[in-house]
């Protein structure tokens, strides 16, 4: 039995049965919660962020992909996730079963702040969990069945995310114990979930005719990558600022980093298109926000605001260059996940080695010193970050090919869809509903049989009209 009280501060204090008396921070506490239901509504954003880029066919795939994530991963966070990510009493490179069906997860301090308590800490890193294969998961867009996804998802949640979060953000990690710098993600979120996304395209192989000029892959509708971008953007105050675990200047600062990146990032991205198409796009400025986002997000517990523009800017120009890498070596990136998150969060851990700054990091009052990096002549956090970043690469991309090919032997399993499915829809053959009351028809669709068309009321054959009397 656990009796809570308040002081005269706002404090909330427990007096567990051992005698201890905990206190907590009222404000810390609701800041916490309120950036996991920021970091929550991001997932929905991811959902239609992909699917606005999609062609209509197969626009509805994402947004479920992305609601069956948030559920597949809640389940395993209770179940396991949790545990094997934070237990205190794990390994160097995965977390033990203390922590098993959230058994002892309420009152005591959590591992990552003792200001807060475990609960409220693990409610919020389940939506850094949530989010991550759902980012990776922007590969199997237009050619992989959906019934295997809840599978995949919750093995590479157990076998890639945990693992990496375990080494980056527990105490006893191997990344965390050498003196790597990941404030709220770079290699446990973008990094592992971008070179993911690698792994899956080069398993799944090109989409039919991809590549051709018969077949025109364009957005289909720019409006939800705009709002996919808001939603995104929006809830990065909370994945970013939240990650401080405390309402403080060093969270106001991350906030403040955060959108400084993500509109200097924007604005480059679009600049280098306009150069080719003489076009102000949206779809640039809404690519190179999230490239911003995301190189910032190692970074925004760490550095100031002049050091924010240059990531936007390094950010905005290399993930837009970086684009091009699925041409230069043959892959099918649907949706440039490897480009944006992996290189986005390359680029975002080396730049921390570069401007990490001690002052920033101590503007909590609470955290263990840091040394800083190269601004602070501390020239070996470079390496560091280095290695971090390069043993996450590796790490993900073997481990999610791995994953791959068991599935792809297992009956059921089997990711990859036939022709057929791929030309009418993932909409229609595996879900029987579409985003929209028609599915307009493809230039891949014309010649096929009636019989093979989607079974829309917008391509059924209309009635014959009765004849006039």
């Amino acid at each position: 039995m656990v009796n809570a009280t308040y002081d005269t501060s706002g404090d909330l204090i427990y007096n567990v049965p051992d005698g201890t008396t905990l206190v907590y921070n009222m404000g810390d506490i609701a800041w916490v919660l309120t950036s996991m239901a920021l970091v929550w509504i991001m997932i929905p954003g991811v959902g239609f962020f992909y699917s606005g880029l999609l062609r209509r066919k197969n626009a509805l795939s994402m947004l479920y992909l992305s609601m069956i994530t948030v559920a597949v991963v809640s389940f395993q966070w209770f179940f396991w996730g949790f545990s094997l990510a934070f237990s205190e009493t794990g390994s160097r490179f995965i977390g033990d079963l203390q922590y098993f069906g959230m058994r002892g997860v309420l009152e005591k301090p959590s591992i990552g702040s003792t200001r807060i308590p475990a609960i409220v800490f693990s409610v919020y890193q389940l939506m850094f969990a949530a989010i991550t294969p759902m980012l990776a998961i922007g590969a199997f867009a237009e050619r992989a069945a959906l019934g295997p996804a809840i599978t995949f998802v919750f093995a590479w949640s157990t076998l890639v995310y945990d693992p990496i979060a375990c080494w980056t953000w527990n105490t006893n990690g191997w990344s965390a114990v050498m003196g790597g710098l990941d404030f709220a993600g770079g290699t446990p979120v973008h990094i592992s979930s971008g070179t993911a996304a690698l792994a899956i395209s080069i398993y799944l192989g090109k989409r039919k005719g991809y590549g051709t000029e018969r077949l025109a892959y364009k957005p289909h509708n720019t409006s939800y990558v705009v709002l996919g971008t808001v939603f995104l953007w929006f809830g990065w105050f909370g994945f970013n600022g939240g990650s401080a675990l405390s309402a403080n200047l060093r969270a106001a600062n991350a906030c403040m980093v955060t959108n400084l990146a993500a509109s200097v990032a924007g604005l480059t991205w679009m600049f280098w298109d306009y150069r080719i198409e003489r076009k102000w796009s949206t779809v640039g400025f809404c690519s190179g926000a999230i490239a911003g986002l995301v190189a910032i997000t190692p970074g925004s517990g760490y550095v100031g605001a002049p050091a924010a523009v240059l990531f936007g800017f390094m950010a905005g120009t290399i993930c837009n260059f970086a684009t091009q890498l699925k041409f230069l070596f043959g892959y099918d990136d649907t949706l440039d996940v490897f480009a944006s998150h992996a290189i986005g969060g390359v680029v975002g851990n080396l730049l921390t080695g570069l401007f990490a700054q001690a002052s920033i990091a101590a503007s909590d009052g609470v955290s263990a010193p840091i040394l800083g990096g190269w601004l602070d002549r501390h020239y070996i956090q470079l390496a560091y970050q280095l290695a971090d970043s390069a043993a996450g690469m590796g790490y993900s991309f073997v481990m999610t090919t791995i994953i791959l090919w068991i599935m792809h032997f297992v009956p059921g399993l089997r990711l990859r869809v036939d022709e057929d499915t791929e030309m009418i829809g993932i909409d229609d053959t595996q879900m029987g509903e579409f985003s929209y009351d028609y599915v307009d028809l493809d230039p891949d669709l014309r010649g096929m049989s009636v019989s093979h068309l989607p079974t829309t009321e917008y391509n059924k054959e209309a009635p014959s009209p009765r004849p006039s009397s």
